[in-house]
């Protein structure tokens, strides 16, 4: 006999967001290796103490990241993958309720608060370098190579 599938609704569900990220899922293996402690130290002067707060400036690197190591390329189709994806909510800690920041928050940061320095891209490149030191096979005319040694 055929079976077929019901959807039933819970009222309460049992999820855990981690359960569901593979041990050996590339995203985790970044996050073993990143440290973002030097991000709040270097931006911490270029923000307000008064107002609302802003996007955590270590979500949108994660998120930039995201869109590096994958080849997604447009800010748009980057924030809509980070709120489909259960891997990229789990690297960014957005949980499964947490709100992506609107793409645009990513050109008003480049273009409007940091765009007389080049603080973001610094930052960037050094949060990709973090992955880069510990990466086997890393080549130097930045192919990317994310091989990672075993654990």
């Amino acid at each position: 006999m055929m079976g077929r599938q019901s959807a039933q609704e819970q009222l309460f569900h049992s999820f855990r967001l981690e359960g569901h990220i593979p041990g050996d899922h590339l995203l985790r293996k970044l996050d073993l290796v990143l440290n973002f402690d030097r991000v709040r130290s270097v931006l911490s002067g270029r923000y307000s103490s008064t107002g609302r707060p802003s996007i955590d400036p270590e979500l949108m690197l994660r998120i930039l990241l995201i869109g590096y190591v994958y080849g997604i390329r447009s800010e748009r189709q980057l924030c809509s993958e980070v709120h489909l994806n259960l891997a990229y909510r789990w690297f960014c800690r957005l949980g499964l309720e947490g709100s992506v920041p609107d793409h645009s928050t990513f050109s008003k940061n480049r273009y409007g608060r940091f765009r007389e320095s080049d603080i973001y891209r610094v930052l960037f490149e050094d949060v990709v370098g973090q992955c880069c030191r510990l990466c086997c096979g890393w080549q130097s005319d930045r192919q990317r190579c994310w091989t990672f040694p075993a654990s």
